[in-house]
C-alpha cells in the first residue's frame, strides 16, 4: 500500500516537474462572467494562492459583440507592423531552397495573402505574388503535401493568381497539383496517410482550392479517389493490427501509431469529416466515428492525449502532439455526429491547453503558444462562449510580449509554423481561424496571423 502511494506521488511530482520544464505557469486569471469572482490563474492554482477578484473591464479585451476593443486592436496592429519588419529582415538569411508552407517561403506567401484578406491592401497581395513567383521556380517534386511538399506552393499560387484575375497562371498551378494525384493514390507508393507528409496533406490542398477558388476547381472524382486511398490504407492497417472491431481506420507513421494532428489519426479523421470532402454517411458512421471513439478512450485523466497509442506519458501539449491538435478532431466530430460527448471532450482539451499551453518552445503554430491559442478561437466559434474568446485573447497577449519570456529560439524563427510568421498569422486571427491552416513557419509569421484572427474571431479560415 505504502509503496503504491509512493509510486503515485513520484509520478505526480514528476508530472509537475515535466510541466514546469515544458510550459510556463499560466499567469492569467481565467474568465468569469460579469458579476462573478474571477477564477485564479493556473499559476495561482498551482501555488495554492488566494483568489484575487478581477474587474471585468480590466480582464476583457473585447465587447459584448465579441469584437476586440480599440485599445487591444491597436496593440495588435502595432505588433504586426513590428513583426513584419523583423521577419523581412530575418528572411534575408533564410534558406532560399525551402519552399514549404511549414518552414519556408510558401508560409510567407500565405501570411501576406492573409494580410490582404484582412486589410484589403493590394500591396499585400502583390507581396504574396512576389513570394509565389519565387517559390514556383524552385519546386523539388519530392513531397506532395500542402504543408511540406509541392502541393502547398501550387495551391497557394493558384489562389493568389486567381485573386489577381490571372486565370491562365492559376489553372496551370491547379493542373500541376493534380498531376501529383497519381503518386498519392498508388498502392505501390511508400506514402503515409498523415497530414504533414501523407495523403491527408494532399487532400487538404485539394479542399483548399475548392474552398478558395470554387467548388468545381478540383473535380469531386479526384477528391474521392484520394479519400478512397486513405480509407483503404486505414482499413488494411487496422486489419494487420487486429483492431478492425475497435478501430476500423488505423494509421502509422514511422512504425508508430501517432494520435496528434501532424502525424497522427486526429489530423486524418479531421480531414475525412470535412463537409466539402463529401465522404458518404455510411463511411463516417461505420468507420470514422468508432475510430474516433477508440482514440477518445486513450485520454489521460488530465484531459490531454498521448502522442501515440502506446505512449502512457502525459507530456506534450502541442498542436502536433496532444490536446491542441486532437481538439479540432473532437469539434469536427461534434459538428458531424451531433453528440455532446465530443464537445465535452473538446472543452476538457481546452482546459488542458489553458493550464499547460504557454510553451517554453516558443510562439509557433506546430509546437508553440500561437498554435495552442487557435484552439480557443475554434471553440469560441463553435459555442459562442466568451470564455474561449477571452482565453484566445490572453494567449495573444502573451505573444504580444514576444521575446520577453525567455522561450527557446526555433531553428527557423521567421517561418509560419515555427515562429514569427505564425504569430503574425495568428494576429490576423481576427479575420480567420487559422487553426485549420496547420502550418509551422517562423514565429513572426505565425504570431502575426494569430493577431489578425483575433479581430474577427467568428470568421472561418476556410471561407
Amino acid at each position: 500500500m505504502g509503496e503504491s502511494m509512493s509510486k503515485r506521488l513520484k509520478l505526480q511530482l514528476g508530472g509537475e516537474a515535466e510541466m514546469e520544464e515544458r510550459a510556463f505557469a499560466n499567469p492569467y486569471p481565467d474568465y468569469q462572467p460579469q458579476g462573478a469572482v474571477a477564477a485564479p490563474s493556473a499559476a495561482d492554482t498551482h501555488r495554492d494562492r488566494a483568489l484575487q477578484p478581477l474587474a471585468e473591464e480590466e480582464s476583457l479585451p473585447f465587447g459584448a459583440d465579441g469584437k476586440v476593443n480599440a485599445q487591444f486592436s491597436k496593440r495588435i496592429q502595432a505588433k504586426i507592423k513590428d513583426l513584419l519588419q523583423q521577419m523581412e529582415e530575418g528572411l534575408k538569411t533564410a534558406d532560399p531552397h525551402d519552399c514549404s508552407a511549414y518552414t519556408g517561403w510558401t508560409g510567407i506567401a500565405l501570411l501576406y495573402l492573409q494580410l490582404y484578406r484582412v486589410t484589403k491592401n493590394q500591396s499585400h497581395l502583390q507581396r504574396s505574388l512576389d513570394y509565389v513567383k519565387r517559390i514556383l521556380r524552385n519546386l523539388n517534386g519530392r513531397r506532395i503535401t500542402f504543408l511540406c511538399g509541392d502541393a502547398g506552393p501550387l495551391a497557394v499560387g493558384a489562389v493568389v493568381y486567381h485573386k489577381l484575375k490571372n486565370d491562365s497562371e492559376s489553372k496551370e498551378c491547379v493542373a500541376k497539383l493534380l498531376q501529383l494525384q497519381r503518386t498519392v493514390i498508388s498502392t505501390d507508393a511508400e506514402l503515409p496517410d498523415e497530414l504533414l507528409y501523407g495523403r491527408a496533406g494532399y487532400l487538404y490542398a485539394l479542399l483548399y482550392l475548392n474552398t478558395e477558388i470554387g467548388p468545381d476547381t478540383v473535380p469531386q472524382s479526384v477528391i474521392k479517389e484520394v479519400i478512397d486511398a486513405i480509407i483503404e490504407s486505414g482499413k488494411n492497417f487496422s486489419k494487420e493490427e487486429r483492431k478492425t472491431d475497435r478501430c476500423p481506420l488505423l494509421y502509422q507513421w514511422h512504425r508508430k501509431q501517432y494520435v496528434g494532428a501532424a502525424h497522427g489519426v486526429a489530423g486524418i479523421y479531421y480531414m475525412l469529416m470535412q463537409p466539402i470532402a463529401n465522404v458518404d454517411q455510411e463511411t463516417l458512421a461505420e468507420l470514422v466515428k468508432p475510430s474516433i471513439d477508440y482514440v477518445r478512450h486513450k485520454k489521460f485523466r488530465s484531459g490531454n492525449y498521448p502522442s501515440s497509442l502506446s505512449n502512457e506519458t502525459d507530456r506534450l501539449v502541442h498542436w502536433c502532439h496532444g490536446a491542441p491538435g486532437v481538439i479540432h478532431m473532437l469539434m469536427q466530430a461534434y459538428k458531424t455526429f451531433k453528440e455532446d460527448k465530443y464537445l465535452k471532450d473538446a472543452m476538457d482539451c481546452s482546459d488542458v491547453i489553458w493550464q499547460r499551453g504557454l510553451l517554453r518552445k516558443g510562439y509557433g503554430i506546430c509546437h508553440g503558444t500561437a498554435g495552442n491559442g487557435y484552439s480557443f478561437l475554434s471553440l469560441y466559434n463553435l459555442t459562442q462562449d466568451r470564455k474561449y474568446l477571452y482565453r484566445a485573447c490572453k494567449f495573444a497577449e502573451w505573444c504580444l510580449e514576444y521575446g520577453a519570456h525567455g522561450c527557446r529560439i526555433p531553428d527557423r524563427p521567421y517561418s509560419l509554423f515555427e515562429e514569427s510568421v505564425a504569430r503574425n498569422y495568428r494576429s490576423k486571427w481576427d479575420l480567420k481561424v487559422a487553426a485549420r491552416l496547420l502550418h509551422e513557419q517562423q514565429a513572426s509569421c505565425a504570431t502575426c496571423r494569430w493577431y489578425l484572427k483575433l479581430q474577427h474571431p467568428s470568421r472561418d479560415i476556410c471561407k
